[in-house]
Parts: structure tokens; C-alpha cells; sequence
């Protein structure tokens, strides 16, 4: 049975990916700040597959002491994790000049550290079992930014150039690295926001794209893969 650790496992796309993964029958690991959140989901997930184990702590991801604590407990519980998916992040709406001064840490934290550390902890064991995937959930605004939200698209730039660095530095030990690069997402990034649900990506969307890359053979990598509302951008 494979094991999968997943951040910002709760909400939006982390949350479809972790039940996809459930119903794979792929151990989880999760984390939230939020105690009640995370518990309830727990029971949601073992109710939704009662074979798996579902590995779940309080801890906020932004927070490198944190982040490290999860994945300590992450590989007590579960042993060897094959899977990764570096989801946690977060939106701000504001140019970069006018952003506040602790907007840019606040966002690389969030946004780019988690990702890092979780690839520096997990990837040597990886490594020496010669297997693992590791999914990096970035952004459209990687490849053509929004200056509306300037600190956010300089985050998921550097998310994908990290994924491009870990992927090289991986391949040839037989692990693999996916970016996946999501379009206009109904997630909570939209709350507030009058929007066309119809036409816009659905976080299953990226859950079944994942789970479809996890089952290629053994010799397939996808590097990238963009996924955008078929009417265009919002």
C-alpha cells in the first residue's frame, strides 16, 4: 500500500486530491491548523475507506519548525512516503507596491518553502528506494503573471523553477516530479467573488489528473501539465 503526504489537505484542491487518494487506497498523511477541521476530515476519509491509515496532526505549514514536526510524524506513522504533493498555499490580491511588508515572506513561506523543505527531508529516501512522485500544485500565474497579484506569481514562479530543479536533480534515480498547473480553480480563493462555477476548473479535476499520472508505467514522467476552464481564464 503506498503512503502520500499532503498539505493544505483540507480545502480546495488538497482536500479532492486526499479523498481521490482514499478511494485509491493510498494511506494519508494531513495536517491543519485548525484541530476540528482536521479531525472531522479524518473521519470522513476513514469512513470513505476504512482499510487505509490516515495520519493526521495539528500543525501549520508555513511554519519551518512545524512543517518539520509534521513530516517527523508523517514517516513514524506511515513509514516510507512515495507520494508528495506540495499543495498549501496562499492568494493575496494586491500589486506589489502596494502589498504590506510582510506580504513577501509571508507568501514564500506558504507558498515556496513547504515545498522545499518536504523535497530536502523526503527526496534521499526516495532516492535509496529508487521510486517516489513528488507534485508540485503551481499556478498559471507561473507562467503568465498577475500583476493584481504580484507577490503570489513571483511565489509560483519560483515553485515551478523548483520543480524544474528537483525534477533534473531526481530523474535519474527513477523518482519523479510533476508540475501541475492549474487555471481559474473553484476554490475558496473565489469566495466573496460572483463567478460562473460552469465554467471554471473543479478541484476533482486536478485529483483525477493526478491520480491518472500516478498510474502510468514506470518509464512515463509528466513534466508539466496545464489545466484551464475550456471558455479561457476568468
Amino acid at each position: 500500500m503506498k503512503n502520500a503526504l499532503i498539505t493544505g489537505a483540507t480545502k480546495g484542491i488538497g482536500r479532492a486530491v486526499t479523498i481521490a487518494f482514499a478511494k485509491q487506497g493510498i494511506n494519508v498523511a494531513i495536517c491543519s491548523r485548525n484541530d476540528k477541521e482536521l479531525f472531522d476530515f479524518k473521519a470522513e476519509l476513514e469512513a470513505t475507506n476504512p482499510k487505509i491509515t490516515v495520519a493526521a496532526t495539528v500543525a501549520d505549514c508555513s511554519k519551518r519548525d512545524e512543517l518539520k514536526k509534521f513530516a517527523e510524524f508523517t514517516e513514524k506513522k506511515l513509514g516510507f512516503v512515495e507520494i508528495i504533493v506540495n499543495n498549501v498555499g496562499m492568494y493575496k490580491y494586491s500589486t506589489i507596491l502596494n502589498d504590506s511588508d510582510d506580504s513577501f515572506q509571508k507568501q514564500v513561506d506558504t507558498n515556496l518553502m513547504p515545498a522545499y523543505e518536504l523535497y530536502r527531508f523526503f527526496g534521499k529516501s526516495m532516492v535509496s528506494v529508487g521510486k517516489g512522485h513528488i507534485f508540485n500544485i503551481c499556478s498559471v500565474a507561473a507562467i503568465n503573471p498577475v500583476v493584481e497579484a504580484g507577490v503570489y506569481s513571483v511565489t509560483k514562479y519560483a515553485l515551478l523553477g523548483l520543480n524544474k530543479v528537483m525534477r533534473l536533480e531526481m530523474q535519474e534515480y527513477g523518482v519523479k516530479v510533476t508540475a501541475i498547473i492549474p487555471g481559474s480553480t473553484l476554490t475558496d480563493s473565489w469566495r466573496g467573488q460572483e463567478v460562473d462555477e460552469t465554467k471554471m476548473v473543479k478541484p476533482e479535476d486536478i485529483a483525477s489528473a493526478i491520480v491518472t499520472i500516478l498510474g502510468m508505467s514506470t518509464g512515463a514522467n509528466v513534466d508539466e501539465m496545464i489545466i484551464k476552464p475550456a471558455p479561457g481564464q476568468l
